[in-house]
């Protein structure tokens, strides 16, 4: 065995640095004075990143095969969002050829009020993941219908994929159902109501006030077409629309079985799955799509070119129904892979930790541990891509610190969510940001400033932080009293 050299500090900031001073470079200098409308694209810039740390870990004296294993360890933990990936692209063409989502969007059109089109596109995902505790399922299914409503009648684009991306995470979080709000009150030993209820103090106000700024952009930024019934491009769409698809309240079996999968917590992409090889064989059964049709849609995607039978399509029927596919979001897999080989370099080391737990050292208040605590999750989830190590590497790294502050542990709790899982689908390299662009067709960075939940939800949680507000003090008052108490009896 190779004599490594002492690990210091430095070692573990370097990479960082690199990847930091790499995204800055590429996602915001390189287009603004570079490559006009060109930037550095993510599997390149983890590419990079990677370089750095393995040169890193080079100098220090491991051997290729000790990084190797822990890339590839990394790279298996993701590839449960991998297949999600995978299948979320078949679901979405399979629903397309089935006349699912087109059945939902025409039915949808007729009972909309466009001007509260952008209310709607924040409340009804809200719903949808409440209720199966899955923000990817709701954007998926429920938010590409509502975008694409959004779309025939002129609706602005970033702002609805922005409200639909915050109603499915508000939903997300206040749901007993969610992956990430279970991890991260397991993260910090917190009862799954209790870090609910504490959300509630952060993310409720934050929620009612999106929801009040999303209905009065309805009316700044109106769709174009703001009188459906009259209107001669609808009704073309909705003709159309009934040319190509013979409707069934059959065809909404697909969505039902997403619905109670999650109900019941059955395992996502088998679940998935199931529901598009249903969606192919209601093509089969109810639509006059061909067998290849159906197989090539599942692989590569639905394609208007399948629909023989009707000339002369809308353009904008065209563009909504030109999705899905198994491929269609191999970009973003790609992506994903990039940055867990990434973040498997930095594991050797366990580089993120020591950094983190390196920050907690020189803080004095309460209200700094606490926001402290909000922008150390932020900065983990932005490097690791992966809420769930994100939430037991904070919490692990702050779990003392808070106790020696005597803070409640459900205030880390909410903080991991308020500044990880929050912030997720707003940074465009983390694989729920790519999932999100590639779903629907927005890039990150062009619905970011519209996802309003994530930014008022940040101001909320730092003046509660700073008020002591909403951080059960008193609570904690008593608690002390009645320990203080049992010790002197």
């Amino acid at each position: 065995m190779k004599q490594k050299r002492s690990f210091k500090f430095v070692h573990a900031v370097i990479p960082i640095v690199a990847l930091i001073f790499i995204i800055v470079f590429g996602l915001i200098i390189q287009p603004r004075f570079f490559t006009p409308d060109f930037s550095m694209p993510l599997e390149l810039i983890f590419i990079l990143a990677t370089i750095v740390s393995v040169s890193v870990l080079f100098y220090l004296g491991y051997s290729w095969d000790e990084m190797q294993k822990t890339m590839v360890q990394k790279i298996s933990e993701g590839i449960p969002s991998i297949f999600i990936l995978f299948s979320i692209g078949m679901l979405i063409g399979s629903w397309v050829i089935a006349g699912t989502i087109p059945m939902m969007i025409f039915y949808g059109i007729k009972l909309i009020i466009p001007s509260v089109i952008y209310l709607v596109g924040f409340i009804v995902p809200a719903i949808f993941s409440i209720v199966t505790g899955t923000s990817w399922g709701s954007v998926g299914t429920i938010g590409i219908v509502i975008f694409g409503i959004g779309e025939l009648i002129g609706a602005h684009p970033a702002i609805l994929a922005g409200a639909i991306v915050a109603g499915a995470y508000f939903g997300d979080k206040m749901s007993p159902l969610s992956d990430t709000t279970n991890v991260a009150a397991m993260a910090t030993g917190v009862n799954l109501y209790e870090h609910i209820k504490s959300m509630l103090y952060t993310t409720g106000p934050s929620a009612l006030i999106a929801g009040s700024l999303y209905f009065v952009l309805g009316f700044i930024f109106p769709p174009t077409i703001t009188e459906i019934g009259t209107n001669s491009q609808i009704a073309t769409t909705l003709t159309t629309l009934t040319n190509i698809y013979t409707f069934n309240p059959l065809l909404l079996l697909p969505p039902a079985i997403v619905l109670y999968g999650a109900l019941k917590k059955k395992p996502t992409a088998p679940v998935i799955i199931i529901s598009s090889l249903v969606g192919a064989l209601l093509a089969l059964i109810f639509q006059k799509f061909s067998l290849e049709s159906v197989i090539t849609t599942l692989i590569n995607g639905f394609n208007t070119d399948m629909i023989t039978w009707e000339s002369n399509l809308p353009e904008n029927l065209v563009t909504l129904l030109t999705r899905g596919g198994l491929y269609q979001l191999i970009s973003a897999i790609t992506i994903c892979i990039a940055a867990f080989i990434f973040i498997g370099s930095m594991s050797v080391t366990n580089s993120l930790e020591i950094v983190v737990t390196r920050v907690t050292k020189g803080l004095r208040t309460k209200s700094q541990t606490i926001i402290a605590a909000l922008f150390s999750t932020s900065i983990t989830n932005a490097l690791t891509s992966n809420q769930f190590a994100t939430s037991f590497i904070t919490a692990g790294a702050y779990e003392k610190k808070f106790k020696q502050m005597k803070i409640s542990p459900k205030v880390l709790s909410r903080t991991l969510e308020d500044g990880g899982t929050m912030v997720e689908n707003v940074i465009p390299w983390t694989t729920t940001g790519v999932f999100m662009a590639g779903t629907l067709g927005i890039p990150v960075l062009t619905y970011a400033p519209w996802q309003l939940l994530v930014w008022i939800n940040y101001i909320v949680a730092i003046t509660l932080a700073i008020t002591g507000k909403g951080c059960f003090e008193k609570e904690m008052r008593l608690k002390d009293n009645n320990i203080n108490s049992e010790k002197v009896s």
